[in-house]
């Protein structure tokens, strides 16, 4: 078969909406453009931002692949790509044009990280490049972070905060709290590199100024209270709103007179606008993955319950990461 006729699987979002619109169609197999590969998806990342996607919450066309992360096997190379050959297992970003709900995606070479010869399974490797990968950006790029400093992390036993805590282990941090929404994730997020998990509603019981950075993806009554446990010099990163609340205003005069700063985070951003600084925190993450440094707790969907993981997701209830497992080519 012509590979420019050639077919596959994917999930698409025809329709912003609920978790059903989500439909499995054939489509024509894309191929590499100069400085792209392709690659054949074994697994795919399961994310809060494909549910973005799908609500209409950000602006994509329609229909639309979602898929943000995956792990496989390169299957073509585009023009000038350098160090990536063609059967190569790798695990990959897809963030910027999204796609990986589907057997073969299209991706930046320079958002893609080997694993020959790691030891790491391509299920354990597609929870990588979207959450892992933030981990190191946020607190290495972004809240510049030093050994010593004092972390505290929201949502911390979801995909991203289960990350947080270990990265933050792993740069230094002289202490590291996190926060969940029940009792039933504080053992689990303990697992991550924590030393003390708390209910959200309890950062009350912190003195001010008790935390150098603070990491929010929950937004609402959770990043007000962030801001104000910030120690003089300390930094608040903004990297989601899963509350769903409404945007929290922080006065410029506020920040000037208490010596606090407050940073937005967002990966599909960065990565367009800084691909190589993207693909180096990835390939971070998968060695530091294969040394046993980093922990993934995953758990496997086939491809065709891509609902069932966005319904999971959206339910808050789900620990770790929910990886699709697509098979590829």
């Amino acid at each position: 078969m012509d590979s420019s006729s050639a077919q596959m699987k994917a999930v698409t979002i025809p329709a912003f909406g609920e978790a059903d619109v989500l439909c499995t169609v054939t489509l024509a197999v894309p191929e590499p453009g100069s400085g792209q590969v392709a690659v054949d998806v074994a697994h795919a990342g399961a994310n809060f931002a494909e549910v973005l996607y799908r609500r209409g919450v950000v602006d994509v066309p329609l229909p639309f692949v979602p898929g943000i992360e995956v792990a496989g096997r390169i299957r073509a190379v585009g023009e000038g790509v350098e160090g990536l050959v063609v059967g190569q297992p790798v695990a990959a970003l897809t963030i910027v044009d999204s796609g990986g709900y589907a057997e073969v995606v299209v991706t930046s070479a320079d958002l893609v990280s080997p694993l020959d010869g790691l030891g790491i399974g391509t299920d354990i490797a597609a929870a990588l490049p979207s959450n892992s990968t933030t981990a190191f950006l946020v607190l290495d790029r972004v809240a510049r972070m030093q050994p010593g400093e004092r972390v505290l992390v929201h949502a911390a036993a979801g995909g991203v905060g289960s990350q947080l805590g270990q990265v933050a282990r792993l740069l230094g941090a002289g202490r590291v709290v996190g926060t969940v929404g029940s009792e039933a994730k504080i053992e689990t997020a303990l697992g991550f590199g924590y030393d003390e998990v708390i209910l959200r509603d309890r950062t009350s019981d912190f003195d001010a100024g008790a935390f150098d950075i603070v990491v929010d993806m929950v937004g609402g009554p959770a990043r007000r209270a962030g801001l104000d446990l910030l120690a003089p010099m300390g930094r608040l990163v903004v990297m989601g709103n899963a509350s769903g609340a409404e945007d929290v205003g922080i006065p410029a005069n506020a920040l000037w007179f208490t010596n606090k700063t407050v940073s937005g985070f967002n990966l599909a951003a960065f990565s367009a606008a800084f691909p190589q600084a993207t693909g180096h925190a990835l390939r971070r993450a998968v060695t530091a993955t294969a040394k046993g440094d980093l922990r993934v707790q995953i758990e496997t969907l086939p491809l065709n319950q891509a609902a069932e993981a966005h319904r999971r997701i959206e339910s808050g209830t789900t620990t770790g990461k929910l990886v699709l497992e697509v098979g590829g080519r």
